[in-house]
């Protein structure tokens, strides 16, 4: 999803921990379509790569989960989408992006891109 809502258009890292889910061969190809994405995956046992991802998780549950009962995985997975997708990438403020939400912060990228 991320690869069709957002062209790459230079080289970029995806960096995973050692989890089957990114190890496996079906996933593995997925990424190797894309010749500009390179594959990235922390050493076994090394917890500290995993930071940005665990803030991320940590802020997902305190300002979303947290706040439901869930009747089904189904409506989990729609509200934690929205929450991602509306509020967390279009409108939260991120201190690390100066206080911008990552879809403003991904726009002054490009634009500063077009501008160099």
């Amino acid at each position: 999803m991320a690869q069709r809502n957002r062209p790459i258009i230079q080289e970029l890292i995806f960096h995973s921990d050692r989890g089957v889910q990114y190890a496996c061969d079906e996933f593995k190809c997925l990424l190797d379509r894309n010749p500009m994405i390179i594959r990235s995956m922390s050493r076994k046992g090394n917890c500290w790569d995993n930071s940005v991802a665990e803030s991320f998780f940590k802020t997902l549950k305190i300002e979303c989960v947290y706040h439901y009962i869930f009747t089904d995985k189904e409506q989990a997975a729609l509200i934690v989408f929205e929450y991602i997708e509306t509020w967390y990438n279009r409108k939260r403020l991120h201190s690390a992006l100066g206080d911008m939400s990552p879809e403003e912060f991904g726009k002054k990228l490009i634009k500063r891109k077009i501008a160099a």
